[in-house]
């Protein structure tokens, strides 16, 4: 795994975060506007201006997307972004004054610090103030600082997540992925099936492997964690009709099942978006295949990156 989702033109990443509080916020910035897509596959998602991006609707390019903790709650920190980018003359032009467009999608991290304290105004307009177009911190910092995976058999048995990123080039052609690990699943080793992060035994030496747990039955009744959702970005210098982001948006959701399992259920709010901002000519189809592979390596990077905190082993302190 190597690149940055900055390494693709255009793009600015920044972080804020409250460690006392366990949350944070991550804003991908695009000044200059990039075609967008999402797709919502989880069936507990928090978003906001998802509809607007459908290729149906009148809006073409969005200016940033917003990636936060505090669950509903966390989506106010949009607001500080549009302040930020109102004030340098960003955002789709009504003729009266230019509206930043600025779609967003949460996780769950109130059971993890402060749930009093949530990414709000100040702070989404911190991580724009923060955001370069350099390499970026990982691990347990933005949206990523209060994330937690494995979490089926309840937070105490649960690991730390966080975020992470990676680049895939081809050529000319750039796809590149940022993701926020907060799943309730266990996060896998794509390359070798082995689990990275997930739910631990009672003694917490070893892995319980969810799936192959709830394969045996041994689990019904149980009543797993609602504090989860794995939300992302993928990013393309490839030039893509609004149609065509959606479709590499989809596509790029077959990162998260080969990272994630059991992933997309009905305890998760798993989003992914998608950037176009380029004018490299692709197949949409190799797009959406690269942004598999470079979302799946992301989530790996979440992590690998993590440091133990808030009473959470990380895949670096496992032994």
């Amino acid at each position: 795994m190597s690149g940055y989702l900055t390494d693709i033109e255009g793009i600015k990443i920044g972080h804020a975060q409250d460690y006392e509080a366990g949350t944070g916020c991550t804003v991908i910035l695009c000044p200059k506007g990039a075609i967008g897509g999402v797709d919502v596959r989880g069936g507990a998602p928090g978003t906001r201006e998802t509809d607007l991006m459908a290729p149906e609707n009148l809006v073409e390019k969005v200016n940033a997307i917003y990636l936060s903790g505090g669950s509903a709650f966390g989506l106010d920190g949009a607001s500080g972004v549009m302040q930020y980018l109102s004030e340098n003359g960003i955002g789709f032009d009504t003729g009266a004054v230019k509206v930043p467009i600025v779609p967003a999608a949460v996780i769950f991290d109130l059971d993890v610090g402060n749930p009093i304290k949530r990414p709000d105004f100040n702070m989404g307009y911190e991580a724009c103030i923060n955001a370069t177009e350099k390499d970026f911190d990982l691990g347990n910092v933005g949206a990523g600082t209060g994330a937690t995976v494995g979490k089926y058999f309840g937070n105490e048995f649960s690991m730390k997540g966080g975020l992470g990123t990676s680049l895939i080039q081809i050529g000319e052609l750039k796809v590149g992925a940022l993701a926020v690990v907060n799943a309730l699943g266990d996060v896998i080793d794509p390359e070798t099936g082995n689990i990275l992060a997930g739910a631990l035994n009672k003694t917490k030496t070893d892995f319980i492997n969810t799936v192959n747990a709830i394969r045996s039955g041994l689990i019904l009744g149980n009543n797993p964690s609602i504090a989860n959702t794995t939300i992302g970005a993928v990013a393309t210098n490839a030039r893509l009709s609004k149609a065509a982001a959606h479709k590499v948006a989809s596509m790029a959701h077959d990162g998260l099942a080969r990272a994630i399992r059991p992933v997309h259920t009905m305890f998760d709010g798993d989003t992914v978006f998608c950037l176009s901002i380029g004018d490299i000519k692709a197949e949409p189809s190799i797009v959406g295949i690269l942004a598999a592979e470079a979302m799946a390596e992301a989530i790996i990077s979440g992590i690998k990156n993590a440091e133990p905190m808030y009473g959470r082993i990380s895949f670096k302190s496992f032994k």
